[in-house]
């Protein structure tokens, strides 16, 4: 068996990717897609580099895509014909002088994983989880829908897909806890949006319940095909970076598959030999669910779910993450280091980075708000380079925007607020308000 699910404890078994299959039948663990690296080591990684690149940006399908760009390292033996794509990846690596004072890095970048056609990194590994379905349906599988609970941007990029491979998709979200601008992406896209009077852990819960009936396929996180193609986004990082490896990610972490998933990607660069070194990483976490920082405090030797609580960071909002062992792995392999930020420092640090042209998401401001405080601690280092992982548009945030800049934020004082100044429709008035810009 080539490409195959296997339990990250090692235990007996290899399972095909067509499976409905999501945890180890011995030790109920998550599983991992596995590849034949022996094979793919049949192009050196200079190779590698020169067929990444020479596709990169590719106007033609499916290398329009920056996931399927990559498409032997993510999933070889699906036909492409079966690809389901809205070129997603590709996205913008946002750096400035300007940044790199305001947050005293000597180099940094953010990655905009937002800038994607749902508006969050979610599509990234969407479209693997969606292709690989859609090829089994093809072929015969008796599964009838798909099925995830989310916190917003999950929903969206399931309904996304799920609608463009003509897939029902059941959206499980908790009641009055999502944005409007996330809650309604996976209605207008034909999704069955069932809002549970719950929190993100109360619907994860009961998505699992339901997909035991293999009729209904589990698009969450803990299926591993989701993490496939969310890999990529170090690998496109390292790519644009012209295959110079940065000293830091910081990634802001919930269910915690995209920490595995960042790792995952770079270590297949390190064993194919288009990299020769890993960087550090840094998982940043909201002081009202931080699981898996109260883990790391103390050392990994304990882990225990929380009841979370209201944040501004709502994707983020879960005490029990799915993805625990597998982020603690990652963390384990890469010198990582967990840090939590409360509401004010992540709003701070979103509206500081918004003074430089970005439009940072909350989540975002959770991974900066983290980042000032590992450069704080030393822990960073003022010439060490560093990546930041934004998850999502801030378009899909617009209230927290609002309520910044209004001051109305619970927990938060603003410390940039800019509210637009009303004045009457008089030049002379706006001219002497002109005078004082200027003069400032």
């Amino acid at each position: 068996m080539s490409t195959h699910f296997a339990c990250i404890n090692g235990c007996k078994g290899e399972y095909r990717l067509d499976e409905v299959i999501y945890r180890c039948p011995h030790c109920n663990s998550l599983l991992a897609v596995v590849h034949d690296t022996d094979a793919l080591k049949n192009k050196s990684g200079g190779q590698w580099r020169d067929t990444f690149d020479a596709r990169y940006r590719g106007i033609g399908f499916p290398d329009n895509s920056g996931i399927w760009s990559k498409r032997e390292w993510v999933l070889p033996e699906l036909p492409v014909s079966d690809i389901i794509s809205l070129e997603e990846g590709y996205t913008s690596l946002f750096s400035s002088p300007r940044l790199n004072k305001a947050f005293d890095t000597g180099e940094m970048y953010v990655k905009n994983c937002g800038n994607s056609h749902t508006g969050s990194f979610k599509d990234l590994g969407m479209t693997v989880l969606v292709s690989q379905l859609n090829s089994m349906i093809k072929n015969g599988s008796s599964v009838k829908a798909v099925a995830a609970a989310s916190t917003g941007d999950t929903s969206a990029a399931l309904a996304a897909y799920a609608a463009h491979a003509g897939i029902p998709a059941i959206i499980l979200l908790p009641k009055d806890k999502v944005s409007i601008a996330q809650l309604i992406q996976p209605v207008a896209n034909g999704a069955h949006v069932l809002a549970l009077d719950t929190d993100f852990d109360g619907c994860m819960r009961i998505v699992q319940e339901l997909t035991k009936d293999n009729e209904i396929y589990l698009a969450n996180s803990m299926n591993s095909l989701r993490v496939e193609g969310q890999k990529t986004v170090g690998m496109e990082v390292i790519q644009q970076l012209r295959w110079k490896v940065p000293d830091w990610f910081v990634i802001p972490g919930g269910n915690l598959g995209n920490v595995s998933a960042l790792a995952g990607g770079i270590e297949m660069m390190l064993e194919l030999g288009l990299i020769d070194k890993r960087p550090r990483i840094a998982v940043a976490q909201t002081r009202k669910a931080d699981p898996l920082y109260r883990s790391y405090q103390s050392g990994f030797e304990t882990f225990e779910p929380v009841a979370a609580q209201k944040t501004l960071a709502s994707a983020i909002q879960i005490g029990n993450p799915v993805s625990y062992e597998k982020a603690k792995r990652a963390l384990k392999n890469f010198q990582g280091v967990v840090e939590s930020v409360t509401e004010e420092e992540l709003s701070n640090a979103a509206a500081m980075a918004d003074t430089t042209g970005l439009l940072a998401d909350p989540h975002t401001g959770v991974a900066l708000a983290a980042l000032q405080k590992l450069r704080s601690s030393g822990t960073i280092g003022g010439k060490e380079s560093v990546v930041v992982i934004s998850t999502a548009n801030g378009l899909k945030f617009i209230d927290f925007k609002v309520q910044y800049h209004e001051k109305n934020l619970k927990e938060v004082l603003s410390a940039y607020p800019n509210p637009p100044i009303d004045l009457p429709n008089d030049v002379d008035a706006v001219r002497e308000k002109v005078k004082d810009i200027t003069r400032n």
